[in-house]
């Protein structure tokens, strides 16, 4: 029964993103931005119940900003867990921008896009936290630069910390899981690494049985005396805590 149950997941999700586009180009330009942001955590939360996975929130997320979420990253599925979790802002790579769909709604949620393959963009993207942080922002990334395999943390680059360290904002560590709801053991359905594609992850994550996503927030914290790489070495143990439980 796992495919049609599957099947009927896809055209729910399928849906679900067309109602989210309609959101953004007939609601949102006569919302205020608190407003926009509660739709996009409705709409994260609303995604995870049509793909079958249900959320588990541990620790206290931040009520306001400025704050910096950094986060182990896993898959695809990560960025509507931490939306329906608290809503923040991410920082993600600049081809998301241009995937069909996907794109659109990522920008209308505030993300914000760096080439990381350019040292100058990456100049622009830390002056950009910095000024979002300045405004009592929210936001969020993934300091492994790309997602694992849920095994072992890849290290953390310090560059964007480096926003933090200037605006003298807190970071707060997040650490991610996915667990098979029925077992508890952890779950790799969602799991998007080296070759595998989109497509055949998102349709191995509705194929799954019952999948619980928890996000475990850590306490905020500031640099103090310590510069972005060492404050990166310990962030990036207490994300590997929090991950594990």
């Amino acid at each position: 029964m796992k495919h049609p149950r599957a099947c009927w997941r896809v055209l729910r999700l399928f849906g679900h993103v067309l109602k989210g586009l309609c959101i953004v180009t007939l609601r949102f330009p006569a919302l205020a931005p608190e407003q926009r942001n509660a739709q996009v955590q409705r709409w994260a939360m609303e995604l995870l119940a049509h793909a079958g996975v249900r959320l588990r929130i541990e620790g206290q997320p931040p009520v306001s900003g400025p704050v910096l979420l950094v986060a182990n990253h896993l898959s695809w599925l990560d960025i509507p867990v931490m939306h329906a979790a608290r809503h923040c802002r991410f920082v993600a790579k600049s081809n998301v921008r241009g995937w069909p769909l996907i794109g659109a709604l990522a920008t209308a949620a505030g993300t914000l896009y760096i080439e990381r393959r350019a040292r100058r963009d990456a100049l622009r993207m830390v002056h950009s936290m910095h000024e979002a942080l300045t405004r009592h922002e929210v936001l969020a990334v993934f300091p492994e630069g790309t997602t694992g395999d849920g095994r072992e943390l890849l290290p953390f680059h310090a560059n964007l910390l480096q926003a933090a360290v200037t605006a003298q904002a807190p970071v707060q560590p997040v650490g991610l899981r996915f667990a098979d709801r029925n077992t508890g053991a952890e779950s790799f359905a969602p799991s998007y690494i080296g070759d595998e594609t989109l497509v055949g992850s998102i349709w191995r994550t509705l194929c799954a049985p019952p999948i619980e996503a928890v996000v475990r927030y850590g306490q905020p914290e500031h640099a103090g005396a310590r510069d972005r790489h060492a404050w990166a070495r310990q962030l990036h143990a207490a994300v590997d805590q929090l991950r594990r439980g």
